[in-house]
C-alpha cells in the first residue's frame, strides 16, 4: 500500500505567497505544489513545451544541387539575354542586308521609292511569310516551340529558310540588281541548307550563322564596292552585336561555344565567297 506522506509535510507558507494573497498555486517551489512535487515536475513547463515542438517543426527543403539563389545581376543577364534573342532574330537578317546594300552602297543613288518597294519585297519573303508558316507549324502540333531550340524541330525550318532566301536572290536579279546583292541571298542560303545538314547529327547555332553572313556583307563592301563613310561604324556595330548575340546564347544555355563557333564560321564563308561571283 502506497504511503501518503503530505500530512507529514504540510505545505509551509511562504511570506512571499502572503504578499500574493496567500494563493500557493501559482507558486512552483512548494514541496507538493501541482507544477513541483517531491518526485519532480508533474506538469511540464511552458517553456519545455515550446522547445519540443519548435525542434519538431520540419526544416524547410534545401536547394537543389548546383542550384543558387539568383542575383539581380543574374536577372539581368537573363532578362537581356533573351532579348537579343528574339531582337536579332536569323529572320531579320536579309531586311538588315537589303538596307546595308541601299543606304551604305552605290545602290544608295536609286530613287528612294524603289528602294521602299523592294525592302517591303523583301521582308515579305524572308520574315513575315517564315513566321506565318512557323506559326501554322505550331498549330498544326509539327514543332512544340516556336523558338526552335530543340535540334529535331528546326529541319523543316531550315528548309523554308532556304527556299526564302532563294526567292529573295531571284527577285533581286530579275529586278537587275548587282550580282553579288543576289549572291548575298544565295549566300544564306547556302548556310541554312550547310546548317540543316550538320543539324541532323549536331546542333548548330543558326543566330550566329544569320548574324556572321551579315558582318561577311559588311566586309565585302568594305573591300571591293564604293561605299557610304558610315560603312565602318555600321561594320563596328554588328560585330558587336554578333559577339553579344554568341555570348547571350551561350549564356542561356542555348549552345556551346563551339556551336556558336560553327555558325559564325558557316554563315561568313558562305556569304563572303559567294559574294565574289560576278
Amino acid at each position: 500500500m502506497p504511503i501518503d506522506t503530505s500530512s507529514y509535510y504540510p505545505e509551509v507558507p511562504d511570506p512571499r505567497d502572503e504578499r500574493e494573497g496567500g494563493n500557493t498555486e501559482k507558486r512552483s517551489d512548494s514541496l507538493n505544489g501541482m507544477r513541483e512535487s517531491l518526485f519532480g515536475p508533474t506538469i511540464k513547463p511552458v517553456e519545455e513545451v515550446v522547445i519540443i515542438e519548435e525542434i519538431n517543426q520540419p526544416l524547410p527543403p534545401p536547394l537543389p544541387t548546383g542550384e543558387e539563389p539568383v542575383n539581380g545581376f543574374e536577372r539581368f543577364i537573363d532578362t537581356f539575354s533573351h532579348v537579343i534573342s528574339w531582337v536579332l532574330i536569323p529572320l531579320v537578317m536579309p531586311v538588315a542586308g537589303i538596307l546595308f546594300i541601299f543606304r551604305l552602297s552605290i545602290l544608295d543613288v536609286l530613287p528612294a521609292n524603289l528602294q521602299t518597294a523592294v525592302t517591303f519585297v523583301i521582308a515579305g519573303i524572308n520574315l513575315f511569310a517564315p513566321l506565318l508558316l512557323i506559326f501554322l507549324l505550331k498549330v498544326m502540333g509539327v514543332i512544340e516551340d516556336p523558338g526552335l531550340n530543340g535540334r529535331k524541330e528546326r529541319t523543316i525550318p531550315y528548309i523554308i529558310t532556304a527556299l526564302c532566301y532563294g526567292a529573295s536572290a531571284w527577285f533581286m536579279a530579275s529586278r537587275g540588281a548587282p550580282v553579288w546583292a543576289a549572291m548575298f541571298f544565295c549566300g544564306g542560303a547556302l548556310a541554312s541548307l550547310i546548317n540543316m545538314a550538320i543539324n541532323f547529327k549536331w546542333k548548330i547555332s543558326a543566330h550566329a550563322a544569320a548574324i556572321a553572313g551579315l558582318v561577311a556583307l559588311l566586309i565585302r563592301l568594305q573591300r571591293d564596292i564604293a561605299v557610304e563613310p558610315a560603312l565602318f561604324v555600321w561594320l563596328l556595330i554588328t560585330v558587336g552585336a554578333a559577339g553579344l548575340l554568341g555570348s547571350a546564347r551561350i549564356w542561356l544555355g542555348r549552345h556551346t561555344v563551339w556551336q556558336v563557333l560553327a555558325g559564325y564560321l558557316v554563315g561568313f564563308c558562305s556569304v563572303f565567297f559567294l559574294m565574289y561571283i560576278r
